[in-house]
């Protein structure tokens, strides 16, 4: 009578589960449903199994395995293309298989770009630059302990991070931010509210509006004819 007893309580706690996050996921749609609609972007709820494909620079999106994108978000952002979105991948399996979620937004940069990674300073960076695995270091001392930045054009990477764009980077909203030869993510290890969409695409296009005109094309360049 005690194990019946148990294996119930655990089906019933199992469906209590199950119908939560049917809920959450619901409501989550809905919310993301309205703020894409009052953005102009078109909203998809299903899943994408290619962005590992279309973006295969970005590790974020490269974790684990049985990955996809959902809740996708398209259109233009300020002029530029771009997409926000949930992601799910999954680590281990049997009884060590973990789901894991989390979002970003990509958005298109409008000229060449180089790979660049930048995100907030750990503890573990500090352990390592200690036995000389270090990052690149700028003239703001601020920046440079606040922000941990890689790139193997260490030219571009202060092309990009200069005066300007350190102070904006460091009065911003923090997310982990890469570039590839035509993109922008940022990203953090959770899923987004609309605002916070918002905020990561704000620091994408902060950045790129950033970028000095003499690292366009010449035929982009601004004021230029």
């Amino acid at each position: 009578m005690g194990n019946m007893s148990s294996v119930l309580l655990f089906l019933v706690f199992g469906a209590a589960v199950i119908a939560l996050a049917s809920w959450f996921g619901a409501k989550r749609r809905k919310e993301l449903t309205r703020w894409a609609a009052s953005r102009g972007l078109r909203f998809d709820p299903g899943r994408d199994s290619s962005f590992d494909d279309r973006y295969p620079e970005f590790g974020c999106l490269r974790r684990g395995h049985s990955r996809y994108a959902l809740n996708t978000s398209e259109g233009t952002w300020n002029g530029r293309p771009m997409v926000a979105f949930d992601y799910r991948y999954v680590t281990g399996h049997g009884k060590n298989r973990s789901t894991h979620h989390f979002s970003a937004v990509i958005i298109e940069g409008g000229q060449p770009l180089k790979p660049l990674r930048i995100r907030s300073e750990g503890i573990f960076d500090r352990v390592t630059e200690f036995f000389g695995i270090d990052d690149i270091d700028f003239e703001s001392a601020q920046f440079s302990r606040e922000f941990h930045v890689k790139s193997q054009d260490k030219r571009w990477a202060y092309d990009v991070l200069h005066q300007g764009t350190m102070e904006f980077l460091l009065a911003a909203p923090r997310f982990s931010i890469q570039f590839d030869a035509r993109h922008a993510i940022a990203w953090r290890n959770r899923r987004f509210d609309p605002a916070t969409f918002e905020e990561a695409a704000g620091v994408i296009t902060g950045i790129l509006d950033r970028l000095p005109d003499y690292l366009a094309p010449q035929d982009q360049r601004r004021g230029e004819t």
